[in-house]
């Protein structure tokens, strides 16, 4: 078993990270990552390239990035993805694992993409309650940033801010705990997914409406145990 993870810079899939080495030590074997290729930063989330690489350090896996052109068709998406997950067959995976918790359509979408590729789809995550799935988060060591967050959802004052229980706490009844409907991104630092902590320093703000974003950006203390 070789498992390659959708890995988004976010809480989700680092959680899902967590679990699958629970669930299948040492069949993680690489992590897969679209870039907006004309900033160089993660795609939607907005997380620069270098933190990206050092999350990859911390978790001890190699990246597989995916470059995308921004504003990106569907069609150059899939192809390019594509042509990603038929890599990943040559090179010997057999699954393809994701941080999904509870949009059907997501789920159907990337199970519909897999089929006949040789990559049989994971869920790790899937259907755990989100309120419940964020405090577990929290409580099991899991440290992240807000890095977006969409203005019609949630105030533009989440950006930046740590996920924690007080932001927990302040997020409005209508917002979902993990942000599941894309109400805020997250970039990770720190958790038992990793061998080691990165700091995370909230920088400038940039808008797109309705998006905000925090440009986050590395600090002196990489640490790696």
């Amino acid at each position: 078993m070789k498992i390659l993870l959708s890995w988004s810079s976010g809480k989700d899939s680092a959680w899902a990270l967590h679990v699958l080495h629970q669930q299948y030590p040492g069949a993680v074997r690489g992590l897969l990552t679209t870039v907006n290729e004309s900033v160089d930063r993660v795609a939607m989330h907005g997380v620069r390239r270098s933190v990206l690489e050092a999350q990859a350090r911390a978790a001890g896996l190699p990246l597989h990035v995916v470059n995308i052109p921004h504003p990106c068709p569907n069609e150059i998406y899939e192809e390019r993805v594509g042509a990603a997950i038929s890599e990943a067959r040559a090179d010997g995976f057999t699954h393809a694992a994701f941080g999904d918790l509870f949009l059907e359509d997501v789920r159907r979408y990337r199970e519909d993409r897999l089929a006949g590729s040789g990559l049989e789809p994971l869920f790790p995550i899937w259907g755990v309650p989100t309120r419940e799935l964020a405090f577990q988060m929290i409580e099991g060591g899991l440290r992240a940033r807000i890095a977006c967050v969409d203005t019609r959802a949630i105030d533009a004052s989440f950006v930046g801010r740590e996920f924690d229980q007080q932001l927990l706490h302040d997020l409005p009844a209508s917002a979902d705990p993990c942000g599941e409907r894309g109400e805020f991104h997250s970039c990770v630092c720190s958790g038992p997914m990793f061998n080691g902590s990165i700091a995370l320093e909230p920088g400038d703000t940039h808008s797109v409406p309705p998006f905000v974003w925090c440009d986050l950006k590395m600090g002196s203390g990489v640490i790696f145990r």
